[in-house]
């Protein structure tokens, strides 16, 4: 079930759902917004303040954008002409690997939005690991992607983490220095000249059968930061073959991306609802 309306006369867009939509408040709103139910002609939009046109058709769906998308398609969480953003799933590269030249979601996106738009340029602002789900995000132009890089330490990024055991004290910071081993593909907490600064933030919120999850928000974004930083702690993460232990799925996952636009100022909030399996770590 979804409402459709035609707009008859510009307006910002939550100013506009606000008049349309009767009885729902403004925050309900901005969650349909930032969870990818609110569609501007076909696309979803997040922001609130994004400039409707006359003759726009402004749709609100029951459900995410994502769920609207054909099988194998990338579910679509933000889309306009400088950045486009993902929910990546589990087990699928962020860009192409030296065995794995296609398989990866820079040439799916690119694909599904080739076959939609046309010729669709794409560049990556940051990378999730294979197993790791979440908010993946682009840029249509290198320009647009320097931009965000250039400030990308004022954005925030915020991940749900499934640990083994739980962390005492229930919330705190990890600020261990990282120096990936490229030969054995580890990062190391280490004070070797190579080691870069990482700092990483937490908090518990529910402890359930030896496990815990976990809010984190990291300062820096080295690789495997989060993954090596709580296995240092005594607390793998759940299903991480590298630093702990094999499980259905590894229990990371990037929850929310907020930045600001590099175009309009705007803060832009992302949002990828975690999947049912990844829950199913803690039961």
């Amino acid at each position: 079930m979804s409402n459709r309306i035609v707009v008859k006369e510009g307006a910002p867009l939550l100013a506009f759902l606000a008049e349309e939509l009767e009885g729902w408040s403004r925050n309900k709103i901005k969650q349909r917004l930032q969870t990818g139910c609110v569609l501007v002609n076909g696309s979803a939009v997040a922001q609130p303040k994004h400039v409707l046109q006359e003759d726009d058709v402004v749709e609100i769906l029951a459900r995410g954008h994502g769920m609207r998308r054909r099988p194998g398609q990338m579910d679509i969480l933000f889309q306009d002409k400088a950045l486009v953003a993902i929910h990546k799933p589990v087990g699928l590269l962020s860009v192409a690997s030296a065995k794995e030249a296609k398989r990866h979601a820079l040439h799916q996106l690119r694909e599904q939005l080739t076959l939609s738009q046309g010729g669709a340029e794409l560049y990556p602002v940051h990378r999730l690991d294979r197993e790791t789900s979440g908010v993946l995000l682009f840029a249509t132009s290198r320009e647009v992607k320097e931009q965000v890089s250039a400030a990308w330490s004022s954005a925030e990024k915020t991940y749900l983490a499934i640990v083994e055991g739980r962390p005492d004290p229930a919330e705190g910071t990890i600020d261990q220095a990282l120096r990936m081993d490229a030969k054995g593909f580890r990062t190391h907490i280490s004070a070797h000249p190579e080691a870069k600064p990482a700092i990483t933030h937490f908090t518990t919120e529910r402890y359930v059968k030896a496990r815990s999850l976990l809010h984190v928000q990291i300062e820096t974004g080295r690789q495997h930061q989060i993954r090596a930083h709580f296995a240092w702690a005594g607390h793998a993460v759940v299903g991480d073959v590298r630093y702990g232990q094999r499980d259905r799925r590894l229990g990371l996952h990037a929850w929310k991306l907020s930045f600001d636009h590099p175009l309009h100022a705007d803060r832009v909030d992302l949002i990828a609802p975690a999947p049912d399996e990844f829950f199913a770590l803690l039961s």
